[in-house]
């Protein structure tokens, strides 16, 4: 018989006051109105409810109270971390500070510092039923790897058509998210890795109907005080809630970021920017900006498609009536709005000729031969330039649209010497263990300082004393300049 099936037998039975766990939520079974319930509870369909997430306040008033705890479904480890590697001084200070904070919080590291190392300290030090989640399939195959080597005990997986729970499972934002209601109890600590993802509509919902009471989050990019907006893409679309009804909590800020994060996972408890580890754990580095000029056709194109989008955006007032949110009316009037759609497919096509303009094919040339001997990552800002480069410079090109098995290959290959270069549009901005490259070349990209901290990070993983470069290559008089700016902000 299924455990829900007779978990309801159960409480039909017994005739005590008892607290169970049912789609994301916890309810208080045999507890009249009369009760005085922490704030956090709501009194729906004839009991006491609130969303699992409160299962840490809560659970020392259901001891006082008498009511009996059916919640949990997770289980105490025999771990045995078989990674002997001694830990940095700031991985122990890191780990000292979220155990202080009662397993609660935030740790944010510069790529390449050993966020996963950290983690598998963590899961050894608490050593219960742990869920990881993680954002892109690649990274959960990673970190199946890493769990398994560390502790050599099967390894749940929770994604696609493989769906295995184990005390020790990883599994991506979109399962985690349309399987909390199943996963919502069965695990003690949470690993959120990238956690700057968890803030996307829906996603945060993970955090909300997941009772577990340690949390740790890791990024190397933790989201400031600022919209969501940005996130939007990120998040599964057309939905709004993933649980059989909403209970709302007043004092989450679900347009703020870093204050969502602070109240579902806990706040930063630990940070090291990059300038704080290079030298001893990460790679001394220099970035380099190189400027360009557009080709005589390039400039009047641009131009062109530059007055058209500017010309709509003044003559709007979009900016006026707006104001920091007026690109997104901008780009929902596209939608509908001929002069709105005119004037977006010019700002698509003046960001195109910036993004591949031929001056910087010709620098790309330059740096590849002056960088011939060191291997090289090179970023675009779309996957059509990754390709262009891929046939022009003969390097592999590894974008979305790359098969699993083409990408290992390509990576593996890179990390043997095979290949001196791979280009690139996003796919290898976060997450993935990219062989130790010390040549980044920025062709293109978005204005975000996010991206600039992970492309940094990418050759930031320490070989001996050499020295890391980024080079940023950029179009003068442009909107490149002002992107290439904006993506500093905020940066290490």
């Amino acid at each position: 018989m299924p455990d829900n099936v007779n978990s309801a037998k159960n409480r039909l039975e017994d005739p005590e006051p008892s607290a169970y766990f049912l789609g994301g939520t916890i309810v208080l079974d045999r507890v009249g109105p009369e009760v005085d319930a922490p704030g956090y509870f709501r009194w729906l369909n004839a009991r006491w409810r609130c969303p699992a997430f409160h299962y840490r306040a809560a659970r020392p008033w259901l001891k006082q109270q008498g009511i009996r705890n059916t919640i949990p479904r997770w289980a105490d480890l025999s771990l045995n971390l078989a990674d002997r590697r001694e830990p940095h001084e700031y991985q122990l200070e890191a780990l000292q500070a979220w155990h202080q904070a009662q397993r609660w919080g935030s740790v944010v590291l510069p790529t390449g510092a050993g966020k996963t190392f950290l983690a598998l300290r963590a899961i050894a030090d608490c050593a219960v039923s742990t869920l990881v989640v993680v954002p892109t399939v690649d990274l959960l195959h990673q970190w199946y790897a890493r769990l398994e080597n560390a502790f050599g005990s099967p390894i749940g997986v929770w994604y696609g058509q493989e769906k295995r729970l184990e005390p020790l499972t990883v599994t991506t934002y979109p399962s985690a998210w349309s399987h909390a209601e199943t996963l919502g109890n069965q695990f003690k600590l949470l690993i959120f890795d990238e956690i700057h993802h968890l803030p996307a509509p829906s996603w945060h919902e993970i955090a909300l109907m997941c009772a577990a009471p340690y949390r740790l989050g890791l990024t190397a990019t933790y989201p400031e005080s600022a919209s969501l907006k940005s996130e939007t893409a990120s998040a599964p679309p057309n939905e709004t809630s993933n649980s059989s009804f909403t209970l709302h909590h007043s004092s989450f800020d679900f347009t703020n970021p870093a204050s969502l994060l602070d109240e579902l996972v806990g706040p930063v408890v630990y940070r090291k920017r990059i300038d704080d580890l290079t030298g001893e754990q990460l790679a001394e580095y220099r970035t380099e900006r190189i400027f360009i000029d557009l080709t005589p056709a390039e400039r009047a194109a641009y131009d062109a498609a530059y007055a058209a989008y500017s010309g709509y955006v003044r003559e709007a007032r979009l900016r006026e009536s707006h104001g920091p949110g007026w690109w997104y009316e901008f780009t929902r009037r596209s939608a509908a709005e001929v002069e709105a759609r005119r004037a977006k497919v010019a700002e698509l096509k003046l960001k195109e000729i910036v993004h591949q303009a031929q001056g910087k094919l010709e620098i790309l040339d330059r740096l590849l031969r002056e960088h011939r001997h060191q291997q090289t990552l090179i970023f675009t800002a779309h996957n059509r330039f990754a390709y262009i480069i891929a046939r022009r410079f003969l390097v592999p090109a590894i974008t979305h649209q790359t098969k699993a098995a083409e990408r290992k290959a390509i990576l593996d290959t890179f990390r043997a010497g095979g290949y001196r270069a791979i280009v690139t549009s996003k796919v290898l901005n976060e997450g993935i263990d990219v062989p130790e490259a010390k040549v980044a070349v920025v062709l293109g990209g978005s204005s975000s300082a996010r991206e600039y901290v992970q492309r940094l990070g990418r050759v930031l993983r320490k070989q001996g004393n050499a020295q890391a470069i980024l080079y940023e290559v950029i179009a003068r008089k442009t909107v490149d300049v002002r992107i290439a700016q904006r993506r500093r902000t905020g940066s290490p």
